[in-house]
């Protein structure tokens, strides 16, 4: 079976969106720290992790936009382990907006939606900030009355980034749709038939959460 990483890779410091923090990881004990502690022979190292949730790529739950809103640890697994999916082709033109014809017709009931634009090519330059895909208002109203499960962007945001408002977000997360930003990858996934998994940490409490976001077929 076909399995596609849609991750991106995160080191120490990487910075995914600038003005926002790096991950910190490193270890709480080493090797070294515990060799004395068991057998000869015998250590281990236990690592340490500080980073935000909005780190690498990450899946957004309703407490991300609304105050009150469900959290990582209650999304239902069903929206993010095994959902079926479609790619949807939204290649790169300065700021393009994926409009509703794109997905008028599709049957995206119960998917994963995901939309490939190829900007994660640009992903950790300066220029991927600048000018990217985003959906359009009008395209969030269909996978929302077309009950997607979840929805994906291999972009810097599901929104446009230019002024202060966040219309993609607002729909989707009220209609309780998870949204994953910053996949990467999508032109090795066949456009359907596959499936997509997006599992973030199970902690209570948290808005968004980086997730190892695969799809196998």
């Amino acid at each position: 079976m076909p399995i596609a990483d849609l991750s991106h890779r995160i080191a120490d410091a990487d910075v995914t969106t600038p003005g926002q923090p790096g991950p910190r990881i490193g270890y709480w004990k080493t090797h070294a720290d515990t060799r004395g502690l068991y057998a000869e022979g015998t250590s281990f190292s236990f690592s340490h992790l500080d980073m935000i949730g909005g780190t690498g790529t990450y899946l957004d739950a309703p407490l991300h936009r609304f105050e009150n809103g469900a959290d990582i640890a209650s999304l239902p697994l069903e929206r993010l382990v095994n959902v079926p999916g479609i790619v949807v082709d939204a290649p790169w033109q300065h700021d393009v907006t994926l409009a509703a014809d794109a997905v008028a017709g599709l049957d995206v009931r119960g998917k994963a939606v995901l939309i490939r634009t190829g900007w994660d090519a640009r992903f950790g330059t300066a220029e991927y900030l600048g000018g990217h895909p985003y959906l359009s208002t009008e395209a969030a109203d269909a996978l929302v009355d077309g009950g997607a499960a979840i929805v994906g962007i291999d972009s810097v945001n599901i929104d446009s980034t230019e002024g202060n408002e966040r219309p993609i977000h607002t729909a989707l997360l009220a209609a309780g749709i998870p949204i994953v930003e910053h996949l990467r990858g999508l032109e090795l996934v066949p456009h359907n038939g596959f499936l997509f998994t997006a599992t973030p940490l199970n902690f209570v409490g948290l808005a968004t959460s980086p997730v190892r976001a695969v799809a196998s077929w």
